[in-house]
C-alpha cells in the first residue's frame, strides 16, 4: 500500500502523508514515494507543492522512524540519510513548497516543516525538536535550518528542553507564515497556491534559487567543520544516544547521565 497520496490538480501539487499507524512516521519508504512524487511535480512543471497529512488527526507526523536509526556508534543522520535527501530535495525543488499542517510536528518532521518556502497551519499546531530526548547528535544542516527560521533563544530552548511550541508562540516567533482556524485551513492554503499559481514561475523560481544559494552561503573553516563533526561523533558514540534509542523502542523515560 502507498504510504503517500498524491496528486497534480490545477498546476498545484498536493503530497499526504497516509500512514497514521506509524504516526506518518518520514521512514525510508514514505520518504522514497515523497521524493518520486516531488520529482514527477517537477518534470510535470507544478507552480506550488502543498505537503500535508490526508486526514484530520493529532500528529501531523511523527518525524524520523526512530527504529530505522543506528543503535550506537554510527551517524544517525549521514548525508545520504533518507530523511537528509528529501530535505535536500525540497530545498532545491524549484516551485514553492508550502506545508499545510494540522496537529503536532515532531523531531524530524519539524525540520521538514522548516525546510518547506512556507508554512500554513490551524491552531491545533505545535512544533518539537527532540534529539535532546534521544541523545541524538543534530547535524549541521539541521541546525541551521532552525537558525534561519526562528530566534537563537527559541531554538535553544527548543532543543534544550524539547517541549513543543504552541500554535501562538510558532505565530509569534515566525516559525509559520499564518496561523487560521480550523475549518479554514484547507482553503486558505490552496487559495494561497492559486494566488502563487497567477504569478511568474520564472521569477519565483530565479528569486528561490537565489536565497537558498545566499543563506547557504556562509563558509566554515575545514577546522571549524572538524570540531563539529567530533562534537557529534563524542555524542552518538557515548552513553546517552544507545539509551536514548533504547528507551525509545521500549516505551520507556531514559535515563541520561
Amino acid at each position: 500500500m502507498s504510504l503517500i497520496q498524491f496528486k497534480i490538480q490545477d498546476r498545484i501539487g498536493t503530497i499526504a502523508f497516509d500512514d497514521y499507524q506509524k504516526r506518518n512516521a518520514l521512514s525510508a519508504d514514505l520518504i522514497a514515494e515523497m521524493i518520486k512524487a516531488l520529482k514527477r511535480i517537477e518534470a510535470e512543471k507544478a507552480k506550488v507543492v502543498i505537503l500535508r497529512s490526508s486526514s484530520n488527526n493529532p500528529v501531523w507526523s511523527s518525524g524520523h522512524d526512530i527504529s530505522e536509526l543506528p543503535r550506537a556508534n554510527e551517524d544517525p543522520l549521514p548525508y545520504n540519510d533518507p530523511l537528509e535527501q528529501v530535505l535536500r530535495t525540497i530545498r532545491h525543488h524549484s516551485a514553492p513548497v508550502i506545508a499545510m499542517v494540522h496537529g503536532s510536528v515532531w523531531g524530524g518532521a519539524c525540520d521538514l516543516a522548516m525546510n518547506c518556502d512556507m508554512i500554513i497551519a490551524d491552531e491545533t499546531c505545535a512544533f518539537a525538536v527532540t534529539p535532546a530526548m534521544l541523545g541524538l547528535p543534530y547535524n549541521v544542516s539541521g541546525i541551521q535550518s532552525f537558525l534561519k527560521r526562528v530566534p537563537i533563544n527559541i531554538v535553544r530552548e527548543m532543543f534544550f528542553t524539547a517541549d513543543p511550541i504552541d500554535s501562538k508562540r510558532a505565530l509569534n516567533f515566525g516559525l509559520v507564515n499564518r496561523l487560521v482556524a480550523q475549518e479554514e485551513l484547507e482553503s486558505t492554503t490552496y487559495e494561497i497556491a492559486r494566488t502563487i499559481c497567477l504569478r511568474s514561475a520564472q521569477s519565483i523560481m530565479a528569486f528561490k534559487e537565489q536565497a537558498r544559494v545566499l543563506l547557504a552561503s556562509s563558509a566554515l573553516s575545514p577546522e571549524t567543520f572538524e570540531h563539529i563533526q567530533q562534537l557529534r561523533k563524542d555524542v552518538y558514540h557515548g552513553r546517552d544516544y544507545n539509551e536514548g534509542v533504547e528507551a525509545f523502542l521500549e516505551k520507556r523515560k531514559p535515563v541520561f547521565g
